[in-house]
């Protein structure tokens, strides 16, 4: 069965959410729960790496988190995504929308 495993990490200005597993309709729900709380508060950087596959519904839930960190004047940053998640995001056609990073000292 699918799974996904958040665990979080709080810095400076911004909080590292490391996402590992499958983010899909199965397993999105502790992801999007996870990301719409932190995203009204501060920066947030999800840390892709580890991801193995990630559908519509998974980038669906990060471009809400873009969309409602913006109207609070934060970012969500995608560091270091895997060969999947890099992908996924670019077969939507919003991979240039959302900043990447290899390092959570790139966090302005």
């Amino acid at each position: 069965m699918d799974q996904v495993t958040l665990v979080e990490k709080k810095g400076a200005n911004y909080v590292l959410l490391e996402v590992a597993g499958t983010i899909n309709s199965y397993t999105f729900t502790d992801f999007q729960t996870k990301v719409y709380s932190l995203v009204k508060d501060t920066n947030l950087v999800l840390d892709l790496s580890e991801i193995n596959k990630i559908d519509s519904t998974g980038i669906g839930v990060i471009l809400a988190a873009y969309n409602d960190a913006e109207d609070s004047n934060y970012k969500v940053y995608i560091m270091r995504p895997s060969s999947a998640a890099r992908k996924a995001i670019e077969s939507t056609g919003f991979l240039d929308m959302f900043p990447i990073i290899q390092s959570v000292t790139e966090v302005v």
